[in-house]
């Protein structure tokens, strides 16, 4: 069995007041694959800012000794017209991190996206390409724990699977732990070890082919057809 890098007991979240996640238990294994579900507003966002300590919270959150994150929040804002390259937004990180600027071209290798791209304008790149970068960033530092919020937001379906199939490739090289949100549940069967369902609680966390059940599912998402479930 592997061994747990992630216990969180008793999670809750409250802004001025107003709780929007309450009494979340998980344990997570290394090298799990977790996608996390759920409604527009249900808290998944506020459960990963949480795993990271962005958010003040009650209950416990604890990492395996020696865990490095790395973390892609659900929007990055940056405005197109700005002259910033990949070269130097990944710099960025480069620096912070005290690693040698080789380790950018490694980078821009495990994603598939040519050296040509570092000179490229971050506001010309295509949704696609744009995640790609920041699935190099995220992978700056060497992570053994990847959190993603909604990496495919924006992007249409043949190169949503294709970053999926990145990180799923990525994951099988590099054994590290990921987190995803997702909205596609044929995505979440074909490659979540796990599927973690939040709607201010805790619906259900398991293997996706016991615990996506249509119970649970209304249970998540009411009568609202807010989900795509493809699964024959």
């Amino acid at each position: 069995m592997p061994e747990s890098i992630l216990q969180v007991k008793n999670l809750s979240v409250a802004f001025d007041g107003k709780r929007v996640l309450s009494g979340i238990d998980v344990e997570v294994a290394s090298g799990e694959s977790v996608a996390i579900i759920g409604p527009n507003g249900s808290g998944k966002t506020v459960f990963l800012r949480s795993l990271i300590g962005a958010v003040p919270h009650e209950g416990e959150i604890h990492w395996a000794e020696g865990v490095r994150i790395g973390y892609v929040p659900q929007r990055i804002d940056l405005e197109r017209t700005l002259p910033l390259t990949v070269r130097d937004f990944l710099l960025t990180r480069v620096a912070s991190l005290g690693l040698v600027h080789d380790t950018i071209r490694k980078n821009m290798g495990l994603v598939r996206l040519p050296e040509s791209f570092l000179d490229k304008k971050l506001g010309s790149l295509s949704s696609g390409q744009l995640q790609r970068v920041l699935i190099a960033f995220a992978l700056l530092g060497d992570p053994n724990v990847l959190l993603f919020d909604e990496p495919t937001s924006g992007v249409d379906l043949p190169r949503e699977e294709q970053i999926y199939e990145t990180l799923h490739r990525l994951q099988d090289e590099k054994h590290f732990t990921l987190f995803l949100v997702s909205h596609d549940l044929s995505l979440v069967y074909r490659y979540a070890t796990r599927v973690l369902c939040i709607n201010e609680r805790l619906i259900c966390y398991g293997t996706p082919h016991h615990v996506l059940t249509e119970e649970n599912l209304h249970h998540l998402y009411g009568d609202r057809v807010l989900y795509h479930h493809h699964h024959e």
